[in-house]
């Protein structure tokens, strides 16, 4: 049995062979009250439980850090105020169902989804169909809702870190208010916020980020500039962040969480800040990444990322040539599986790995 913790919903399902067996059931957090919340886990679990044909083998999922996650200890969250000073939540659902019970980063497990059955294979499906020579091992992770999280998978293995804090992107500088992290620029909040700054209505009028989005695409009235500049720095700050990240990983990258689906607004500014250079002491521009990043939800894009520079090189003193693709590139895309369903699978696979 598996869970997607957000700061908004709990999305409970089962997993068998990496496919939901059972309808996912939707229960609100109550992030600011813990007995609330920890019953909402409860009947969640026990609602998914009732619809399984037999036992369940363990408990596996995603939630928010700090935590101690190989004890199953939540920590101080900001997005769950109510589980503030360590709440012992996998020893209390072992309690209470009897079964193992195992919990991740909720990024972490959304990429681990994602590379074992989502954008990975689906990059590298599409390297197939192109003759291509690349071939990705790797791959790193975001999410934009309610928070800023991340994930690394290095070749096939979940990365976690000594401290189970592997891939803290919140805590990246914010580019376009640089006292603050990136989290305040690659949030709901931050959408709602430079909405509502650029467009100077109230704060108890703020729409929503869906909102926002369709005034954006002229579905709905509002101030259509405000809501393109709200996306707009959302792209930058999250470009910028991603730039830094990958510096160091070197992998493609996905994108998932609620904000996701508005990336028609703010993926090419993600794409153009990472590509975007820096400047050396002289002021003249300078390389900023190793490798070129691509917006694979464009199609012109993806096709160049496809494509690459592939050619036949002669080996010298033979008749014979070998392939070589000279491109180091990376991609930015959106979730192949939806980020609940990526969670779940990514949750599925940690417990087998743990259950051997």
């Amino acid at each position: 049995m598996t869970l997607d913790a957000g700061g908004t919903n709990f999305v409970f399902s089962a997993i068998q062979a990496n496919e939901e067996i059972v309808e996912s059931v939707c229960l609100p957090s109550h992030g600011t009250h813990l007995e609330k919340s920890l019953n909402a886990i409860r009947e969640g679990f026990t609602t998914i439980k009732q619809q399984l044909k037999q036992d369940p083998v363990a408990i596996s999922f995603a939630f928010p850090g700090p935590a101690d996650f190989p004890a199953g200890i939540i920590g101080d969250l900001l997005n769950l105020p109510g589980y503030r000073g360590g709440i012992p939540l996998a020893a209390i659902l072992e309690e209470q169902f009897g079964i193992p019970t195992f919990i991740n980063n909720d990024g972490d497990l959304f990429v681990y989804g994602e590379a074992i059955a989502g954008f990975l294979p689906y990059i590298n499906s599409k390297l197939t169909e192109y003759n291509s020579p690349k071939r990705f091992r790797n791959l790193f992770g975001i999410t934009l809702g309610t928070g800023f999280g991340a994930g690394i998978v290095h070749d096939g293995q979940l990365y976690l870190g000594d401290n189970s804090a592997g891939a803290e992107i919140w805590l990246l500088r914010n580019k376009l208010h640089t006292d603050v992290n990136a989290e305040e620029g690659a949030s709901i909040r931050a959408v709602q916020r430079v909405y509502m700054e650029a467009s100077g209505i109230k704060g108890e009028e703020i729409p929503s980020p869906k909102d926002i989005y369709e005034i954006a695409t002229g579905s709905k009235e509002g101030d259509r500039e405000a809501a393109l500049l709200a996306y707009r720095d959302l792209g930058i700050v999250v470009g910028d962040a991603l730039a830094n990240a990958i510096t160091l990983l070197d992998t493609v990258i996905v994108i998932g969480g609620g904000l996701a689906g508005a990336h028609s607004l703010f993926l090419q500014h993600t794409v153009d800040e990472m590509n975007n250079p820096l400047l050396n002491m002289t002021g003249e521009p300078a390389q900023r990444l190793e490798m070129k990043a691509y917006n694979l939800e464009n199609p012109k894009e993806l096709k160049e990322f496809l494509i690459g520079e592939t050619k036949e090189i002669t080996i010298p003193g033979t008749d014979k040539t070998i392939t070589y693709d000279p491109l180091k590139r990376t991609g930015v895309g959106i979730s192949r599986l939806g980020t609940s369903k990526a969670t779940a699978i990514g949750a599925y696979a940690f417990a087998l790995s743990q259950l051997g």
